[in-house]
């Protein structure tokens, strides 16, 4: 699709066809009369088939892409005794981040209630919705550790899949060049998952026009002020991560400036936001630290690659938040287990969402998964969160840096007279 000599992206197509989707289902909702065309044909035909036919492309991709780049992230940085204190000090600091910031979701998105009052007897509960079937947080603890590996790949059993894809990296790491060939193995297959999300995602423009046809001719207007409320919970609790738990962090652990620190780095935000990548952004933010902050490119070389594939905290955001969307939306209570468990499921599921444009919601469904939450709502929310992406991005780079440089001053990495220069 082209206008004049310009290229659309793929976050402008898709937002174009949420629009029109919305357009076509108020349309279909308020003046066409009941009829079997209008229904059989269009609403549960082909608005219907199209539609969950993109999510069913989306599940599909779920276990083997989180699998694989799991292994290899691991991989990467697995073997501890290398990494010394450098990648301990990382590796602990994403991972806390990553919970605060589904925490801070968790909070934001059950003070605002962005799925109350939305209507959703007439989108109907498809075979690809996933088990509302719940376990106690002891078995769902236990369930961590995986009996049979291949069974929890098979039946895609996110937990214990995750945790064996962790060990398997980490094994992979500390054999070196004795398993090489298994790791080339799952390094090229990553390759493939990753080739094949961006194939299914060139299709999400036709799946978000569907989905959002369907659901807006069953319910009307009554979709825009949900939707408008889970996309301010989401900016909101974006906003408090990044300004307050971050800068927050920053001041505390270094004593350094985050106002300088949120001046200097603002422009390699902003190109975060307009390439809706962190892979993007990697050697800017290398630069940017090295040259307008004083960080040891020693340090930033290895801190913001790894960060770019394991510290997603604005995906674990809009995860949380989607999981308050859809809960309230059907109806669905859920228990303080269920938070804890979906916490702990994003937090792990974020090591595993590589940093380019619309994974976090292949993603999702297995958050979904972990507390019986149907995949329809990831249908409502998908050309929403297409606009949100850009915003969560800046976030997870942000954070990138945010590490980047209290790890470097903990180990005298950090030229303060540099960092100090508004010049």
């Amino acid at each position: 699709m082209t206008i004049g000599n310009k290229k659309l992206g793929l976050t402008t197509k898709i937002f174009i066809a949420l629009i029109l989707g919305a357009v076509a289902g108020i349309i279909f909702h308020y003046f066409i009369p009941t009829s079997y065309v209008r229904d059989t044909v269009f609403v549960n035909g082909i608005f219907y088939v199209l539609g969950n036919g993109f999510l069913r492309l989306m599940q599909m991709l779920v276990v083997p892409l989180v699998f694989c780049s799991l292994v290899c992230g691991s991989a990467a940085v697995g073997d501890t005794a290398t990494l010394g204190k450098v990648g301990l000090k990382t590796l602990v600091f994403y991972v806390v981040t990553t919970a605060l910031a589904i925490t801070v979701a968790l909070l934001v998105a059950n003070l605002i209630n962005p799925g109350i009052g939305l209507d959703t007897s007439s989108i109907v509960v498809s075979d690809v919705a996933l088990s509302q079937e719940k376990i106690s947080l002891a078995d769902t603890l236990l369930n961590i550790i995986p009996t049979n590996p291949i069974n929890a790949l098979a039946t895609g059993d996110m937990l214990p899949t995750i945790v064996f894809a962790l060990i398997v990296g980490i094994i992979l790491a500390k054999l070196g060049s004795k398993t090489e060939t298994v790791s080339n193995f799952f390094s090229q297959f990553n390759d493939i998952m990753m080739e094949m999300t961006n194939i299914v995602m060139q299709v999400a423009p036709i799946g978000v026009f569907c989905l959002i046809a369907k659901t807006f001719s069953g319910i009307g207007f009554s979709a825009f002020v949900p939707l408008l409320k889970y996309m301010f919970s989401v900016l909101f609790a974006l906003f408090i991560h990044c300004f307050f738990v971050y800068t927050g962090m920053l001041k505390t652990m270094t004593g350094l400036s985050p106002i300088k620190f949120i001046k200097k780095f603002f422009p390699v935000m902003s190109f975060a936001f307009s390439t809706a990548t962190s892979n993007a952004t990697i050697p800017l933010s290398i630069e940017t630290l090295e040259e307008k902050m004083g960080v040891s490119r020693k340090i930033s070389s290895f801190t913001i690659p790894l960060g770019a594939t394991i510290n997603m905290d604005g995906t674990a955001i809009m995860q949380g938040v989607a999981v308050v969307f859809a809960a309230q939306a059907y109806g669905i209570d859920l228990t303080m287990a269920d938070y804890i468990t979906v916490i702990a499921t994003a937090t792990l599921a974020s090591i595993g969402t590589a940093g380019v444009p619309g994974v976090g919601l292949v993603t999702l469904s297995m958050v979904f998964a972990s507390v019986g939450l149907p995949v329809e709502a990831i249908g409502i929310i998908m050309g929403i969160d297409r606009i949100l992406d850009m915003t969560r991005t800046a976030v997870n780079i942000t954070g990138d840096a945010v590490c980047t440089t209290v790890v470097a001053c903990q180990n005298g990495e950090v030229d303060k007279d540099i960092f100090n220069d508004v010049a």
